[in-house]
């Protein structure tokens, strides 16, 4: 699966970078995280209990930085097994864009994931609704935390009309960005 979106976020650039890479504010946005760990400057690790139609699972799972450009984004790759719901794999490129004389920043992401097991057999409409709704709760939470409201805003657009019946996010996304979007979103 392939989405791409942007969100407003009302903090400046380094505020939402710092954000973006603080253990603590991402458990607190990550929707159905249970705990993240920093394993080091560029690696995390998560669990995260989500449910995409009939299937709940607990992920555990792992993201990676890479390509960082510290305050204008990075890359995201990671996966996540959910036992017998299967699993979810991905990345993401994320940028920060300081707008209003600094006062805010745009998130802009791209994120490609992919899932097997259950989940993949549970169509891609499906996973791909729970990876949208997931990703707005994430920013959401994440805006939350950040200190300002969350600015109305773009909901995540499917990258191409035509795709593959599988995948989703995970966060990893945007897991990640669902296993970090799950865990994506989740993500970092």
């Amino acid at each position: 699966m392939d989405m791409t979106g942007e969100r407003r976020i009302a903090a400046p650039r380094e505020t939402v970078w710092r954000a973006l890479n603080d253990a603590e504010v991402l458990k607190q946005a990550i929707p159905g995280c249970e705990e993240i760990d920093k394993v080091s400057d560029t690696e995390f690790a998560a669990k995260v209990t989500a449910k995409v139609g009939p299937v709940k699972a607990r992920f555990g799972g792992k993201v990676t930085l890479s390509d960082l450009d510290p305050p204008n984004g990075y890359k995201i790759s990671g996966e996540g097994q959910g036992g017998g719901a299967g699993f979810a794999k991905g990345g993401a490129e994320v940028r920060l864009e300081a707008v209003d004389g600094g006062a805010a920043t745009v998130l802009r992401y791209k994120v490609h994931a992919t899932v097997g097991g259950k989940l993949a057999q549970i169509g891609s409409r499906l996973i791909e609704g729970a990876a949208r709704k997931m990703a707005d709760d994430f920013f959401d939470r994440f805006a939350a935390a950040v200190g300002a409201p969350a600015a109305p805003a773009a909901v995540p657009v499917p990258a191409e009309e035509k795709r593959p019946a599988l995948s989703p996010l995970v966060w990893v996304g945007a897991l990640i960005v669902i296993v970090v979007l799950l865990l994506l979103i989740f993500g970092r």
